[in-house]
């Protein structure tokens, strides 16, 4: 009998109607004052497939007890001070964060948290449904009369089949065996080798050609098409074609057997009907134009956010690297006066050109004890959706928001000129960095407009990353580099030094790929428009030229970092 299942059958017993004179209860302890018990499945890895259920429920956890892969994908969505006693690794694990020596019981966990009146998320990989040590736990905790409840989340073998282009069904149907390799016995062998069922089997690179020769032992033809994923649904996605014959084989080629992640998990596909061999059609996530290409983005996070969600809609996986650090201004007393002429109705108009610049404000408007009311009555525009979305956080919706191009030019496109019987003040806060050039200014003046350009906060250069972040930029580690302006390109290499020349180097525009040359880069890749998310869409087409040219070259298809270029490239206009 395992520890889960011992635990299970754990019930505390109480006095039945014939010893105590009453009726019995229906539960071990009085459950009015427990918490509840949420079993979340995380899915194979990509966490956009989490469900907006799941999302809820992490919202609202006190407790989160997760495996070490479902954590990853949940970690995102958990707020903040909820409880994370640790990332159980399966039925016992060690206790982290310095606790005492010993092992500590996932369930036990979730049970004494929501004895406590806590709610409890218990995330694991998959779907809970798929998961016997899940299911071990729910019945624990129904014998301890603990309420729970499910949120299913995508099994790895249906989840890691869809992004490997491997339909599991045909139009004529067909039955569909899944098999957890490592557990099943020869009388799951057997039946499943009789049968022309599509089988999926969780198992490892090291094991597929053992799974393959017991397929065929019990019936399957050699010939019966196979495919093999590793790191499914994730941009470390792999999968290989072949049969049940010539999997091994296939495997040897590609040199992942034997080696060092011969031991990984894969999902292997079996069977006519799963018609891996349209793989070539349907494999729509490994074709992706940047799948796989890791692309420095030489910003913060925050900054970052809505260009790293787009690299990652190409397949990419972006890395952020801060290249300046902002800090307030020497000589605060122009932010002051302009802070209190706001709040006292010296001003029509704010314009924000950054995120930084709304931070700034906020983080003086908390000095002076305001909040977003002290906009009132005064017209409030943003430069991009980017700095809009951060000051909608801070509770204020944007009168002016770019209709174009999201820049200072854009923004003055849309800027209503000064008009003295509609505009009762004629004088516009401009809170900026002290690098900030003068055509939003000069623009503004332009159109009739007094403005008070004020330093709200200094960018002076980051702190070097760490070492290993530095080699692979030196070492060609990275697929590309995204340089959205020339301090970036300045920045970067002072801090990290010069990008190899195998990696893209993609520019902005013309300034910043004119001073990416004087520090020796060659630029291969330029965005139409002066946006940040024109240059990712750039670089997507040029990743997707790149791939065509080498299938019908017949190469075998490598990111920049895998394969130095033969040639020098010239630069590419997307």
């Amino acid at each position: 009998m395992t520890a889960r299942t011992a635990q299970a059958k754990r019930v505390r017993t109480t006095p039945t109607a014939a010893t105590s004179g009453g009726p019995a209860p229906n539960t071990a302890y009085d459950t009015a004052s427990y918490g509840h018990v949420t079993f979340l499945g995380a899915g194979p890895g990509d966490p956009g497939l989490l469900t907006l259920r799941a999302v809820d429920a992490l919202a609202q956890a006190d407790v989160l007890i997760a495996d070490p892969e479902a954590y990853e994908v949940v970690r995102a969505h958990v707020r903040a001070g909820t409880d994370v006693p640790l990332q159980a690794t399966g039925a016992d694990t060690e206790q982290p964060h310095g606790a005492a020596a010993g092992t500590v019981d996932a369930a036990d966990l979730a049970m004494s948290a929501a004895r406590g009146g806590k709610r409890v998320v218990r995330a694991v990989a998959g779907d809970p449904g798929m998961d016997a040590d899940a299911t071990a736990d729910m019945l624990a905790l129904a014998a301890e009369g603990i309420t729970f409840e499910v949120v299913p989340g995508i099994a790895h073998g249906v989840g890691v089949a869809a992004y490997a282009g491997v339909p599991l069904r045909d139009p004529e149907g067909g039955d569909v065996r899944f098999v957890d390799g490592p557990n099943a016995d020869d009388r799951c062998w057997t039946e499943v080798g009789a049968s022309d069922a599509t089988v999926v089997v969780s198992t490892t690179l090291e094991a597929v050609a053992v799974t393959a020769a017991r397929l065929v032992a019990a019936g399957r033809k050699p010939d019966t098409p196979l495919s093999v994923t590793v790191a499914g649904t994730t941009t470390r996605q792999r999968t290989w074609t072949a049969t049940l014959g010539t999997v091994e084989r296939t495997l040897k080629s590609a040199k992942v057997l034997p080696s060092a992640e011969a031991d990984r998990p894969a999902i292997a596909v079996v069977g006519e009907r799963s018609a891996p061999a349209q793989r070539d059609q349907l494999a729509w996530f490994e074709s992706k134009p940047l799948f796989g290409w890791k692309v420095l983005v030489p910003r913060t996070k925050e900054q970052a956010a809505s260009l790293s969600e787009q690299l990652r809609s190409y397949g990419a996986v972006p890395s952020e690297v801060p290249t300046i650090a902002v800090e307030p201004p020497r000589t605060p007393q122009q932010m002051d006066r302009a802070v209190k002429g706001l709040v006292t109705g010296r001003y029509e108009w704010i314009a924000f050109t950054s995120v930084n610049a709304v931070k700034a404000i906020r983080e003086k408007f908390e000095e002076y004890g305001l909040d977003a009311r002290a906009f009132a009555g005064i017209k409030v525009a943003a430069v991009g959706e980017q700095t809009a979305r951060v000051l909608q956080e801070f509770g204020v919706r944007p009168d002016l928001v770019p209709s174009g191009e999201q820049s200072a030019a854009g923004l003055l496109e849309d800027w209503p000129p000064y008009d003295p019987v509609f505009d009762p003040i004629d004088r516009v806060f401009l809170p900026r960095a002290d690098i900030a050039t003068e055509t939003l200014v000069a623009g503004l003046v332009e159109l009739g407009w007094e403005v008070d350009d004020v330093t709200a906060y200094r960018t002076v250069r980051a702190s070097p990353p760490p070492a290993e972040t530095r080699e692979a930029i030196k070492g060609g580690g990275f697929d590309a580099v995204l340089f959205t302006s020339s301090s970036t390109v300045r920045n970067l290499v002072g801090i990290a030094g010069k990008p190899h020349n195998v990696t893209v180097i993609a520019c902005i525009g013309p300034a910043t790929a004119r001073t990416a040359e004087e520090h020796g880069l060659r630029v291969d890749v330029m965005a139409p428009e002066p946006s940040a998310l024109a240059l990712a869409e750039a670089l997507a087409q040029f990743g997707a030229a790149r791939r065509v040219a080498s299938i019908e070259a017949g190469e075998v298809l490598k990111r920049p970092s895998e394969k130095r270029p033969q040639r020098r490239r010239s630069r590419t206009s997307a």
